[in-house]
């Protein structure tokens, strides 16, 4: 039995990991969740993924199926993300079981269950067997009822001016400097684009929902044993627009080391992964009205263009973030570069997708 379940709240560890003393940082923490764990039976596996932080895998030879993950954050991502709500969103999506258990927190970090299967790719994100999962697992979380205590205010606009309001005008490494002033419009020219988009997409009618807000490729594990997927990495989550989340999935079919936006989605496909959305959003609001309600090609229309608009703010979001990763990480990226790429997809599709009619009724 594990002694320190979701119910009793995660282990609260006062230390902290160094970025290049990632195997004994991950020791000090099994120490303490799993003291039973003999150092000499502990494998380590340090995954290179993810964009954000430093993620170290902890595999126990006498008991392959206890798999712990050791999450450090990276460096002055405390600017980006409320690391007190990411802790609280984990445990409260825990309880109705559509997010990992989380074991401990620590300074600058975090360690959690393992979620066995695969993380989505550019081609299993579409494929018939996984995207219904994926749908289904989104509006049942777009249901979760976080209490009273938490507002229910979209978070995406003070989220998008906060982050504006801390990216950098000039950046400490000149070549980066360079190469923002050649590839990043101004900050000027950057909020108008801002204002823009929330005239626009505040008259929208979107619920606001418990969101993910962060659901890329490798937010998602496909496992197809079980066929079932699993969400996680809940640092962004927050009550948000439902048309934001699925336009923000949508966006990250193009991938994030080799982007390509011949990859986002077709009307058709949008259509179908909708359909089913919807239905499962619908089903799971009757549970509580006892209400019935049919999915029509006008609920279908009505989601449409609202999702892809609010792609677009994903797109401009995510840029934002990525120029403040450019200044402060020291992840093998190029934020710079990635800001450009989302920016450049946002003013391709902006006259398109702004131009989008809501259907009449």
């Amino acid at each position: 039995m594990n002694l320190h379940s979701a119910e009793h709240g995660p282990m609260r560890l006062h230390m902290t990991i160094e970025e290049n003393d990632l195997i004994n940082g991950s020791l000090t923490v099994l120490a303490a969740i799993r003291p039973a764990w003999s150092k000499d039976k502990i494998k380590f596996k340090i995954f290179t993924d993810g964009i954000t932080n430093k993620l170290v895998g902890c595999f126990y030879a006498e008991d392959p199926d206890d798999v712990i993950l050791v999450r450090v954050y990276g460096k002055k991502t405390d600017l980006l993300i409320d690391r007190n709500a990411e802790t609280r969103n984990i445990q409260i999506l825990h309880t109705y079981g559509y997010a990992p258990n989380l074991y401990a927190t620590f300074k600058n970090g975090l360690a959690y269950e393992y979620v066995p299967g695969d993380i989505l790719t550019v081609d299993t994100c579409r494929d018939i067997k996984v995207y219904p999962l994926v749908a289904c697992m989104m509006a049942k979380m777009h249901h979760v009822d976080c209490g009273p205590t938490i507002s229910k205010e979209p978070c995406m606009w003070t989220k998008t001016r906060q982050f504006m309001s801390i990216m950098p005008n000039h950046f400490t490494n000149a070549e980066k400097q360079t190469r923002f002033e050649q590839l990043i419009p101004t900050k000027q020219e950057l909020e108008s684009e801002y204002e823009i988009l929330k005239n626009e997409l505040i008259n929208l009618g979107s619920p606001i929902v418990l969101s993910h807000n962060d659901l890329l490729l490798g937010n998602v594990i496909y496992n197809p044993k079980k066929n079932n997927v699993t969400f996680i990495d809940y640092e962004y989550a927050n009550y948000n627009y439902q048309a934001f989340d699925i336009g923000n999935h949508f966006a990250e079919f193009a991938g994030v080391s080799d982007v390509d936006y011949s990859r986002y989605p077709s009307e058709e496909f949008q259509r179908e992964w909708l359909k089913v959305y919807l239905e499962e959003y619908r089903n799971s609001q009757n549970l509580s009205n006892d209400c019935c309600h049919e999915t029509s090609e006008h609920d279908i229309d009505v989601l449409y263009v609202q999702v892809n608009k609010f792609s677009l703010m994903a797109h401009f979001f995510w840029a934002i973030w990525a120029l403040i990763q450019a200044e402060h990480s020291t992840i093998d990226f190029d934020f710079l570069g990635y800001a450009s790429i989302r920016l450049k997809e946002y003013f391709a599709r902006k006259d398109a997708f702004l131009s989008l009619k809501m259907p009449v009724s």
